[in-house]
């Protein structure tokens, strides 16, 4: 492989069943930078896994992928970082990789900093523009300022902010399918249970309506009042961490610096206060509504409208108009 030519490498997020939304907007973003370039890019997807052939079928229809490197073992059924950082690591070295990048979610951020620390180089976390091969644009300060960063590492990794970039798109199988036979144990951790929250709605991170709901709503029963918006909308629920502390959803569902990342058309705030944490979450949201009794409340100074009074009535004559 040529050393002018731009190998970018990316760890695929899924279930073994189907594909993260996250990943294909990572892709988008791997794509950019070979068209931000002036060197030839060519785009690689780990899969690692077991028995997920239907994800390693939807990658390799994907759009810019040029090849999917399949590592289907027992040992890769869970996404554990001790074992598949090495794997990542091995696979830079065979490829040259120039980038390695993964969704900036949970799976992103437990895996990368095992393969930052295993490659001794810098990591660029949760990054919203690619400006070149070596230069990124991420938020700092709870998103209240933007850093230019560029990196001088021979191998750049990144995290990257799935509202920040377009999903990729897929049309007929173009890339190349390779097996993988490198198996790597775990010896150091292990995978003990997964819980989920199973529903019918939309997922956050990719749902067009997201209604959320805070602290004012005061307990976990008068949280169905998000539910039922939610619901009338065709739209996710998500929470403040205040009501995630409270007990009134799983924190799956937490929006915010320390949650999920979103910018669906419409995001609803019911009954959050707006701290800058959680503002920092859904602040690039196309349309903001927020419902608070507080008029100054720091919410309403990014809301495009605003309600002020009491929730507990103003939610259920907004249920009835929906």
């Amino acid at each position: 492989m040529e050393n002018n030519q731009l190998v970018t490498l990316i760890v695929a997020d899924h279930d073994n069943q189907s594909v993260s939304v996250d990943t294909l907007h990572t892709i988008s973003a791997a794509i950019s930078i070979g068209s931000k370039s002036d060197m030839d890019g060519e785009v690689l997807v780990l899969v690692a896994g077991h028995q997920c052939s239907d994800v390693v079928s939807a990658v390799g229809q994907i759009d810019g992928v040029s090849q999917v490197l399949v590592a289907d073992a027992a040992e890769y059924q869970y996404p554990l970082a001790e074992n598949l950082s090495e794997l990542i690591v091995s696979l830079c070295q065979v490829h040259r990789c120039s980038h390695v990048l993964a969704p900036a979610n949970t799976f992103g951020k437990n895996l990368m900093p095992c393969v930052a620390a295993l490659l001794d180089v810098g990591l660029l976390s949760d990054v919203t523009a690619i400006e070149s091969a070596d230069t990124v644009v991420r938020p700092i300060y709870a998103g209240n300022a933007l850093a230019r960063v560029k990196s001088l590492d021979a191998i750049k990794l990144m995290t990257v902010r799935s509202s920040a970039f377009d999903a990729a798109s897929s049309s007929a199988p173009s890339a190349t399918i390779t097996a993988i036979d490198t198996v790597i144990e775990s010896t150091l951790s292990q995978f003990v249970e997964a819980q989920k929250v199973v529903s019918e709605r939309p997922e956050l991170s990719a749902a067009r309506v997201v209604v959320s709901g805070g602290r004012g709503l005061g307990n976990k029963e008068s949280f169905s009042l998000v539910e039922q918006l939610a619901d009338k909308l065709g739209g996710a629920i998500g929470a403040s961490r205040a009501a995630v502390d409270a007990g009134f959803v799983s924190n799956d569902l937490q929006v915010g610096q320390t949650g999920k990342i979103v910018a669906p058309e419409l995001y609803i705030a019911v009954g959050i206060s707006g701290a800058i944490q959680h503002l920092a979450g859904m602040k690039d949201s196309k349309v903001i509504v927020a419902i608070n009794n507080d008029p100054e409340a720091p919410i309403f100074q990014i809301a495009d409208y605003g309600l002020v009074g009491d929730l507990f009535e103003i939610m259920p004559e907004l249920i009835e108009k929906c």
